[in-house]
């Protein structure tokens, strides 16, 4: 079984958050998604950081123009891992 990821690239902490949260309610993920902090490179501000939420995806159910849609809504974007 191959394991699917998906990034989605949101603006700060609390959009991170959020998203995480309504992710298991939409679209039914039972597995914790990872939020993990990125700076940007040579910056140390945090201002200057995304924020990316990581899902795997094993049974491949997630649907990646949803995915891009629902990061939208937070001001993000679903990335290619």
């Amino acid at each position: 079984m191959s394991e699917v990821r998906h990034v989605l690239v949101l603006p700060d902490r609390d959009a991170a958050e959020e998203a995480a949260e309504v992710l298991a309610e939409r679209f039914g993920i039972t597995e914790e998604p990872r939020i993990v902090r990125d700076a940007l490179a040579g910056e140390d501000d945090a201002e200057d950081a995304q924020w990316l939420v990581l899902l795997r995806d094993t049974e491949e159910r997630l649907d990646a123009g949803q995915l891009d849609a629902f990061a939208g809504e937070w001001e993000g974007w679903r990335e290619e891992p």
